[in-house]
């Protein structure tokens, strides 16, 4: 077991494992093997699948308040794989929607909020498909432009162009959620973390 606090979570043998059971046990042995692992500086984001090569990480931080939710959080990102693995579009669509009321996963979000990362990241650049929301972090600006690998499977699809955007600052906005914790502001956070973001490419 790992131990953040007072909260214990499976190590990764044990969550390679509960991999293992899930997929024999849910989705017949037909996702390939991936590597599980704990990414600390998710803030936004409890769980991401990245399909080559094949890894699913996990925000240990989101789980330290809600361990529960480690589970259904693996079985999403283990329905976007499964999707992949039989060459069909692994996004959040009707296909995916109906395995996770098969599984009782009640909604395609996480809902775990956002949580602080434990160190700086020195990724400036997101890169986002507006089709099935994907967002990949990276330190550099693509030097070509790229597509979706959730969407298509070709090497470059102009439909799926992934949009880049640059990281250009921090803005600490901790007293404007206090305050909408406390419901003294109807202002809605912002989708990704607590920068702003300039556009780059279209």
């Amino acid at each position: 077991m790992q131990s953040l606090g007072n909260v214990s979570l499976p190590d990764i043998s044990e969550l390679q494992l509960l991999f293992a059971l899930l997929n024999n046990e849910h989705f017949g042995g037909e996702i390939p093997a991936h590597r599980i692992a704990y990414n600390a500086r998710f803030s936004n984001l409890a769980g991401r699948i990245t399909y080559k090569p094949p890894l699913i990480e996990l925000s240990p931080k989101h789980f330290e308040r809600r361990p529960d939710a480690l589970r259904e959080t693996l079985l999403h990102e283990m329905i976007h794989a499964w999707l992949f693995a039989r060459g069909e579009n692994p996004g959040h669509t009707a296909r995916f929607r109906k395995k996770m009321a098969e599984l009782g996963l009640t909604s395609i979000y996480h809902e775990l909020g956002t949580a602080a990362p434990r160190q700086e990241s020195t990724k400036r650049f997101i890169l986002r498909c507006e089709r099935c929301t994907l967002e990949l972090l990276r330190k550099r600006r693509p030097g070509v432009q790229v597509s979706c690998g959730r969407c298509s499977r070709r090497r470059f699809d102009p439909r799926y162009r992934l949009r880049v955007l640059e990281i250009v600052g921090t803005v600490d906005v901790s007293d404007e959620i206090r305050a909408a914790h406390a419901g003294r502001t109807a202002a809605r956070l912002p989708k990704r973390g607590n920068e702003p973001q300039k556009e780059l490419l279209e």
